[in-house]
């Protein structure tokens, strides 16, 4: 599994490169914004980790332009405490993230995590239609009225686990174990952000109204257009 580690603290570097490598990642490190962004682009690579703070430039553009371009998973790391830059790197598509200095082993776990989202192997059914959606499994991929929708891996398995039980609540920790492939912790909004970017990006149904609701304290669900939950 190669991974690429942008981060400019050479010292951190080479300790998480020398744990990584012991789970069986074969770890490049560069340490700034230009070489980074370069080598992510490159396609050599199945994860990134990020961190904010680089030299010759910011992290988060780099995540912008990576999704941009392309679903490859990144878990960005953040300065202990900076909460806003958690949430606007969730925003633009960060799969998870983690605060420095952080430990090396929850961060193989984060990346491991990330990469089981991407793969389907208990997934049985080719594809999903729903209203105006064709969410292609082996693909990976959805459709909207034929045209293919800019998703992150985590924003496809949320929309997945929420269309297979399209109409019936989701109970909000399932969703996170089954799209996050971890349970949350207390205060972790990761699960949120992400479902706020895929709202955006779904928008309303063709009725106008919210595809996935919110139902208070228990879950959400993703709600069929009324001609398709009658049929």
């Amino acid at each position: 599994m190669n991974l690429l580690l942008i981060d400019d603290d050479q010292e951190l570097c080479a300790l998480l490169a020398r744990y990584l490598e012991r789970e069986l990642f074969r770890v490049t490190a560069v340490h700034t914004a230009q070489a980074g962004l370069d080598e992510a682009l490159s396609g050599k690579y199945q994860a990134v980790v990020l961190d904010i703070m680089l030299p010759g430039g910011d992290g988060l553009e780099i995540l912008r332009t990576i999704r941009q371009r392309s679903d490859l998973p990144v878990v960005m790391l953040t300065a202990k405490g900076e909460e806003m830059d958690r949430i606007r790197g969730l925003e633009i598509g960060a799969d998870d993230y983690l605060p420095k200095p952080c430990n090396p082993r929850e961060l193989s776990a984060r990346l491991r995590s990330v990469l089981r989202r991407g793969r389907s192997g208990d997934i049985t059914e080719a594809s999903i239609c729903l209203d105006e959606l064709q969410i292609n499994l082996d693909q990976h991929e959805v459709l909207r009225d034929g045209d293919p929708m800019d998703l992150t891996v985590t924003e496809f398995n949320i929309l997945t686990v929420l269309a297979r039980d399209a109409g019936k609540v989701v109970e909000k920790n399932r969703l996170a174990e089954q799209s996050l492939q971890r349970s949350l912790t207390l205060f972790d909004r990761s699960l949120d952000m992400h479902l706020s970017n895929l709202r955006k990006k779904l928008g309303p149904n063709r009725q106008g109204d919210p595809r996935i609701r919110t139902v208070r304290g228990v879950g959400y669900m993703y709600t069929p257009e009324q001609d398709a939950a009658q049929a």
